[in-house]
């Protein structure tokens, strides 16, 4: 029996612009996917996915005969069983020893997070895969998903680090981020997942001087990564939310459905779904309950 594990993932900077080569903030969370494999005597892969409540969200059989004749492709639209299916069969061309026995296995992926929360689904199944199939991440992403590869990154580490694109390769720095208001942190789900091929489809199209933003963006991410005053880190991410905010022609989180709200509210990741990072105390949570926005999780709470 082998076991896998990989963190889920929060993009606290760089949103869009890490695609470009900008320094990002990414947050593994505590959160994450578990993979158990046993090898078994049919030539099949018995695919298992659990959800956080352990109640079975996905199964399907497939035989390895079915893989060899996998070819690179995109996987829009495809169906679940399409997509794992392609998967596989991406991880063998990559490392043709990879299934290529005449046993089979069974494979249990283990939820920690609902999916529709945005944490990294499909980052962590990539990652595990990866682990097990003896390849590259990396290129098992870009082969399949797509994206910039920072949730790839979050699913290898268990602390907070500065992810950036530097010639079309990943570099990976782990930061000691820990600010000392994090307890005035917290995080808030939108009620809403949001589909990140879109949001990037959405960016690309509108994207302006991309190396303007990039230059705009890693001198803020610098800054957050340093800042230790609660004050100076809302005008930071305030100035952040307006640059990504003139690049992909979206109004804010905030000016959207939180108008009124008193402190800072920055999206993570693609506009529009999934978590928000929100400053302020216990009184301002419920501001969020009252609304209807019931999944409230502290920093400490969410960020390993």
């Amino acid at each position: 029996m082998e076991t896998y594990f990989s963190s889920g993932k929060l993009l606290l900077t760089g949103e869009y612009a890490v695609l470009d080569g900008a320094l990002s903030l990414a947050l593994p969370t505590v959160y994450g996917q578990q993979f158990t494999i046993s090898k078994i005597s049919d030539p099949v892969i018995q695919w298992t996915s659990k959800n956080q409540d352990k109640t079975i969200w996905f199964e399907d059989t497939i035989a390895l005969e079915n893989l060899k004749g996998i070819s690179e492709q995109p996987i829009t639209g495809m169906t679940t069983s399409e997509i794992l299916l392609q998967v596989l069969g991406m991880a063998r061309l990559l490392n043709p020893d990879f299934l290529s026995g005449t046993s089979g296995f069974s494979v249990l992926t283990q939820l920690e997070f609902p999916r529709k929360w945005g944490l990294g689904t499909s980052s962590t199944l990539i990652n595990n895969m990866a682990q097990w199939a003896g390849v590259d991440p990396y290129l098992l992403l870009e082969k399949t998903f797509g994206g910039s590869g920072y949730d790839i990154a979050c699913a290898q580490n268990s602390s907070p680090l500065l992810y950036q694109l530097h010639a079309e390769q990943p570099r990976v720095t782990i930061v000691d981020f820990r600010p000392p208001f994090a307890s005035s942190l917290f995080f808030v789900y939108l009620n809403r997942k949001q589909d990140s091929r879109e949001a990037i489809k959405n960016y690309k199209n509108n994207a302006g001087n991309t190396e303007d933003l990039v230059t705009k963006i890693t001198a803020l991410t610098k800054a957050i990564v340093g800042c230790t005053n609660l004050g100076q880190f809302e005008s930071l991410l305030a100035a952040h939310e307006s640059l990504i905010s003139r690049a992909v022609k979206m109004t804010t989180i905030k000016e959207r459905l939180f108008p009124d709200y008193a402190g800072m509210i920055k999206s993570l990741g693609a506009w529009g779904g999934d978590f928000v990072l929100a400053v302020g105390e216990d009184a301002e949570q419920d501001y969020f309950r009252k609304k209807g926005y019931q999944t409230i999780i502290p920093y400490a709470d969410m960020i390993a």
